[in-house]
């Protein structure tokens, strides 16, 4: 999309063709880091040093301020890969392809970091790095099912058969994140109950849920700023990749006729040189009945 940038008449940039400022995109503005390292800083300022420690676990729980966020982003990130893959087996639309690949490489991130600061938390609080807890469990397949998405990605040669194939997965992929949810419900589990995202109110104290919801707004606008950068990534992409894609030998189009319809192949131009026959002694003409007469 062009950029109008109006710098004799003062006025803001605006797109060209819609009218609306320049910062009125929302990409544009998620796209810049300061708001979300800002929101960074004062999470951890305030998990580390402003809210009390648990009475129970003590100052290991100020991990939740981290891990929780980061698993709601990979739910929040896989959800958008469910949605775009849905709208991209509708639409058919290349765009909603790369914005499902985008997100599903941002939910990837965000999962591991969830598992290794839980494996973090969990060491002297269950004793140990690692248990096949129905949490964990499902946490590491919903993890494995969108490295094979990505894996898939790589696999298939031609882009509309990889953004079907990878769309189906996506679609299939996102049943795991309500189990990963509900497990804690379902089974027994090591790990805790769920706190905020439950039905009924909070069961964690205010200031602690503040700091929580804090680290939501603030993993929240990281995901939005490694969106948009990664969006503009894949266009660039798309683009190097274009020529690549065509063949390298493109054949001459046919000339049309008044009618419409292409023309035959054009005739071959004859080698150069005298006509056929040049150069030979013409042959005797036969004898007429006349001249038999006169001899």
């Amino acid at each position: 999309m062009v950029v109008d940038r109006s710098i004799r008449s003062g006025a803001p940039a605006k797109l060209r063709g819609t009218g609306r400022p320049i910062w009125w995109r929302p990409m544009d503005v998620l796209s810049r880091p300061p708001e979300s390292a800002l929101e960074s800083a004062d999470t951890v300022a305030i998990g580390l040093f402003v809210v009390p420690p648990d009475a129970t676990q003590g100052d290991v729980q100020r991990l939740m301020y981290v891990h929780v966020p980061a698993a709601w982003v990979t739910f929040f990130a896989f959800g958008i890969v469910f949605l775009a893959s849905c709208a991209y087996l509708k639409t058919g639309h290349i765009r909603w392809d790369r914005m499902a690949a985008a997100s599903a490489e941002i939910g990837v991130q965000f999962c591991a970091l969830t598992i290794l600061l839980g494996s973090l938390w969990g060491r002297p609080v269950w004793g140990t790095w690692w248990t096949w807890d129905p949490r964990l469990t499902t946490t590491a397949v919903l993890l494995l099912i969108y490295v094979g998405y990505l894996s898939l990605r790589r696999v298939a040669d031609s882009p509309a058969r990889r953004a079907k194939w990878c769309a189906v997965v996506g679609v299939v992929g996102f049943i795991d994140v309500p189990i990963v949810h509900m497990s804690v419900v379902w089974w027994r589990s090591l790990h805790q109950q769920a706190t905020v995202l439950r039905l009924g109110a909070p069961t964690i104290a205010g200031s602690m849920l503040a700091t929580l919801l804090l680290g939501f707004v603030t993993f929240s606008l990281a995901y939005g700023y490694l969106m948009a950068v990664r969006l503009r990534v894949g266009r660039l992409e798309d683009r190097a990749a274009a020529p690549v894609s065509q063949p390298s030998t493109m054949r001459a189009r046919r000339p049309q006729t008044a009618g419409g319809q292409a023309a035959g192949p054009p005739a071959r131009s004859l080698p150069a040189g005298p006509p056929p026959g040049a150069g030979r002694s013409p042959a005797p003409a036969p004898a007429t009945a006349a001249s038999d007469s006169h001899a």
